[in-house]
């Protein structure tokens, strides 16, 4: 994992930096476990308006004309303002995807997409970049005049990445474009369940508290988009804890083959709950063609699974209550005969 050193960062950006100072440091293994880093999640801007890996690489060897034209990129901001915001949490170290990873290296970027989840999930502090929001309060209600590509929601709740983003934190700060604080994910747990469908007892507690299924899961990223068609795949590799190799070009054979991986390795046959939809009708296989088939699955539940210890079922409880005091409870199991021949 490679980290911005904030501090190299900011006296860099003042022109206050040494020849001998390095803003991409390399992270791994134990050193990585006891490093403090914030980690920034934002919606990519057009490609020659970020800063890509190389750049930061040669930002000090650059002359200062093509320094100045690198620094006056919204990119470069949102690392500065990034860096600036972590500074102030006592944080000496950021993760920022578009200069942190070397995507020349189709190793390296899978390896990075592969560990992203895990990335994001060990940060002390994630940073969410609304830039689309001037005021320092989410919005109450759908505007379907300033957010056309979420229901009416900020761009950043349409992002097939910014799921994992806001789920595996367990600290993220909400900025609008001003970086003005807005709000967190605990303060507003019920609002962004209003948003993105996410169940409050996962965005208050995580995925492992909550234990999701499948269907649930893929709910969620029914209505995101990603750049490339893969992605809507590989975004959700961390969702569901498992690996893939990137295979860009393989189109919706990528949702596919994380289908095939998830049975490989979970237990769970609510992946096998999705239907019909009005857009994308029924699919030709067993298996579903994209996380849109799952829209209705939200409401979910893991009825059962099958492991060599024997068979795991949620049944409802019953509650006996005399005079308010609980007696007992009982579970129900809800049998029917309708395929009795009577």
């Amino acid at each position: 994992m490679r980290l911005i050193d904030v501090e190299a960062f900011l006296n860099f950006d003042k022109g206050k930096a040494g020849l001998d100072a390095q803003l991409l440091v390399e992270f791994n293994g134990p050193k990585l476990a006891k490093t403090a880093y914030a980690i920034l999640s934002h919606c990519w801007g057009e490609p020659e308006d970020e800063v890509q890996h190389t750049e930061m690489e040669s930002l000090m060897k650059m002359d200062t004309a093509a320094r100045g034209k690198v620094q006056r990129r919204s990119g470069y901001c949102k690392i500065r303002e990034s860096c600036l915001q972590a500074r102030r949490n006592h944080l000496r170290w950021i993760w920022v995807d578009t200069c942190c990873i070397d995507k020349r290296s189709s190793a390296e970027l899978s390896e990075a997409i592969n560990s992203m989840y895990v990335w994001y999930a060990n940060s002390d502090c994630c940073y969410a970049f609304l830039h689309d929001i001037d005021t320092k309060t989410l919005p109450t209600k759908p505007d379907y005049k300033n957010f056309t590509d979420f229901r009416g929601w900020p761009k950043w709740f349409s992002r097939g990445w910014t799921l994992q983003e806001l789920v595996a934190p367990k600290d993220v700060q909400s900025f609008n474009r001003n970086w003005e604080y807005i709000t967190s994910k605990q303060d507003s747990a019920r609002k962004l369940h209003d948003i993105t469908g996410i169940s409050m007892i996962v965005l208050q507690k995580g995925l492992t508290f909550s234990y999701p299924c499948v269907a649930q899961i893929m709910s969620w990223a029914a209505d995101r988009t990603t750049t490339r068609e893969e992605d809507r795949a590989y975004s959700l590799l961390g969702l569901f804890g498992v690996h893939m190799r990137m295979l860009y070009g393989e189109g919706k054979n990528a949702f596919l083959r994380l289908q095939l991986e998830v049975i490989r390795m979970i237990n769970d046959q609510s992946i096998f709950a999705w239907g019909w939809t009005r857009e994308s009708g029924t699919a030709s296989a067993f298996l579903a063609n994209d996380p849109s088939h799952f829209r209705d699955c939200s409401d979910s539940i893991q009825a059962f699974s099958v492991t060599n210890h024997g068979i795991k079922i949620w049944l409802p409880m019953k509650l006996s209550w005399v005079l308010g005091v609980l007696l007992g409870a009982k579970y129900v199991l809800i049998c029917a005969d309708d395929c009795i021949d009577k």
